[in-house]
């Protein structure tokens, strides 16, 4: 199996989303409408999750999250969403990943990109759908009794796919 290893996984709220969807259940929640507040929660990822981290964000905000060269990329593709009154719809979330276990014999591969249904009637808008969390713990290849910290518990949609896997679930709210 190897030696134990410590991953996070983020979900704050979407910059401008704090107030707007949170404010009334979180009273810090409007802290995450600020750039610089969401650029600070990567540091604080890299710098206290060296194993690996993940951390689900808005494709519009990747151009101020990337603040380092290791990060990479991936989707989540939505095949239901909210129609707006836009042109191009929102229909993708970016998924933030840095570090994670490497094996490059994995069985099966991950992919850098998911496609399925939103989480609905979680009680809590954002919550993320079980097959989601599942592919989150794969991307970081997080294995049976590793650690696996929340830092945005929320619904606590990832407790049960890590309890599942025997991976040690910490939620620690920010």
């Amino acid at each position: 199996m190897g030696e134990q290893m410590k991953f996070a996984y983020a979900d704050p709220p979407y910059l401008g989303m704090g107030k707007k969807m949170y404010g009334k259940l979180h009273p810090e929640a409007p802290m995450w409408d600020e750039v610089e507040n969401q650029r600070n929660l990567i540091r604080q990822l890299i710098a206290e999750y060296p194993d690996g981290w993940a951390m689900s964000c808005n494709p519009k905000d990747l151009q101020f999250l990337l603040i380092d060269p290791n990060i990479r990329v991936c989707a989540w593709t939505k095949t239901f969403h909210q129609i707006r009154q836009t042109t191009i719809q929102y229909a993708w979330e970016a998924v933030l990943v840095y570090g994670g276990r490497i094996d490059g014999k994995r069985k099966p591969m991950v992919r850098d990109w998911i496609s399925g249904v939103i989480a609905m009637r979680k009680g809590l808008q954002g919550a993320k759908p079980t097959y989601f969390n599942h592919w989150i713990l794969d991307l970081l290849n997080v294995y049976e009794e590793d650690d696996l910290v929340d830092l945005f518990p929320g619904s606590l949609s990832m407790q049960e796919p890590c309890e599942m896997r025997g991976i040690n679930y910490i939620a620690r709210g920010q």
